[in-house]
């Protein structure tokens, strides 16, 4: 289970690591901030050490993840680095209330 949050919560880093410029220091914290939280759940629960190749797995696939989703609402013109928020707007326009 802690594999598929890994992979998950890559999923929105990613994406918007797919935003920043590369190099930046928006562009490092999205690739490093989820790092130290997915330890911190490892360590909770106790995960083996021989474990670590499949989260170092399942984060680089949700990375990539998330990278080809912004690629694939590209076509939106006001899309933010907030995968959330994008899906929101697709979900429910301007035009409708919540």
């Amino acid at each position: 289970m802690l594999i598929v949050l890994t992979f998950v919560i890559n999923i929105l880093f990613g994406y918007w690591r797919a935003a920043t410029e590369k190099l930046t220091l928006e562009w490092f914290l999205s690739v490093h901030l989820p790092i130290p939280v997915i330890y911190g759940l490892r360590m909770i629960y106790e995960v083996p050490v021989s474990h670590i190749p499949v989260f170092v797995v399942a984060y680089f696939l949700g990375q990539l993840s998330g990278s080809k989703i912004r690629r694939a609402l590209e076509f939106r013109s006001s899309l933010t680095k907030c995968l959330i928020v994008d899906l929101m707007r697709l979900w429910y326009p301007k035009s409708e209330t919540f």
